[in-house]
């Protein structure tokens, strides 16, 4: 029998939607979760095509569903209407593509409309590798602290310099020059591993970066723990990196090791996922296996000390469809002091006892 859906132009994919029900979030949580990422021209309108491409524009339709009261990681994928087609335009990243078109096709099928309208063109390694080019410091052996919760981990006296798609600021920690460093727009996947080659090109000679993970642990409890490590399973090899930790941030009070997986999207997370990679390995998230493996070719240390947000072993009320919850941003705040206070004592050089009990 022929099939009436008509085959992608060369060079596009389709973005095939996941089974809802066998996902680890459930449908409720997911729907929840694509409604805070999908353009409102998708939420509010029929298209004949839609098409995701690594193309950074804000000139373009900007969502009205960006995030807004921090300073990083607002801007979500822009919009180009041409005719009864849309073109949404990713920050370009193979894996952010995949990802956002995953996310729309799966949206369209959860809400009744026609999936099989979604395209992705993944856009090329010297793409991807030229869109941080923007990205121009000067760095000699400094550390630099990327990520999230920036805004409460910098100085609270210091000043943002603002460059296209991001904003540094510099300090000084137990004599060590740090620059911390936020985007604009989201490092998701291979973006982030590109950050940490242009950074060591710069001159940086390590890189910590700050985020969340999911557990695939069942007792972690979301927003109670932070996760650190030194290796990953990227694309189905493990990758191991020089850790700016050491042994010292796993030594604390709080804080879980483990082995980490990098996952390019987290609809790619279901049931059958996680039954493969558990009880094997401990976190789950996009960036932390692209970005130790670039500073392992670049000859520079790497570390990451992320707060646990979600579970996917396990159900609790906070996942990642109600970040902004007041209870949740509480018990963050409570993490991110946590995270200054371990970053500080190992530049101070202190050994890892000295933090015991003081949770």
């Amino acid at each position: 029998m022929t099939s009436l859906i008509a085959e992608p132009a060369p060079g596009l994919l389709r973005a095939s939607p996941i089974d809802v029900h066998g996902h680890t979030m459930g449908p409720g949580s997911l729907l929840r979760y694509l409604e805070i990422k999908v353009h409102d021209l998708i939420q509010d309108q029929d298209w004949d095509s839609i098409r995701v491409v690594g193309d950074y524009d804000r000139t373009a339709v900007v969502s009205r569903h960006e995030k807004a009261g921090k300073l990083f990681n607002i801007e979500r994928p822009t919009a180009t209407v041409r005719g009864r087609d849309l073109v949404l335009q990713a920050f370009p990243g193979a894996d952010y593509v995949q990802h956002y078109a995953l996310i729309i096709a799966t949206y369209l099928a959860m809400t009744g409309r026609p999936a099989n309208i979604v395209t992705y063109q993944p856009p090329g390694h010297e793409q991807c590798r030229s869109a941080l080019d923007t990205l121009d410091l000067e760095l000699d052996g400094d550390l630099v602290i990327v990520g999230w919760g920036l805004e409460h981990l910098a100085p609270r006296c210091g000043v943002w310099t603002r460059g296209p798609g991001y904003a540094w600021q510099r300090a000084e920690i137990a004599g060590r020059r740090v620059v911390y460093l936020g985007f604009l727009h989201s490092i998701w996947g291979d973006v982030a591993g590109q950050v940490v080659a242009r950074l060591a090109e710069l001159g940086a000679s390590d890189v910590v970066y700050i985020g969340k993970v999911g557990s695939l642990s069942p007792g972690i409890e979301p927003n109670t723990w932070l996760a650190t490590g030194n290796s990953s399973l990227l694309r189905g090899a493990l990758v191991s990196w020089d850790d700016f930790f050491g042994d010292f941030a796993a030594a604390q009070e709080g804080v879980h090791g483990g082995l980490h997986v990098s996952s390019p999207s987290i609809l790619l997370e279901d049931r059958d996922w996680l039954s493969r990679h558990s009880p094997s390995y401990a976190f789950v998230d996009p960036e932390i296996g692209p970005m130790g493996a670039a500073a392992c070719a670049a000859g520079i240390r790497f570390g990451y000390l992320h707060v646990v947000s979600n579970n996917l072993a396990a159900h609790y009320p906070a996942d990642l469809s109600n970040e902004r919850h007041d209870d949740v941003l509480r018990r963050r705040a409570v993490l991110i002091d946590r995270i200054r206070t371990i970053i500080t004592l190992r530049l101070a050089g202190h050994p890892a006892h000295l933090l015991e009990g003081t949770r």
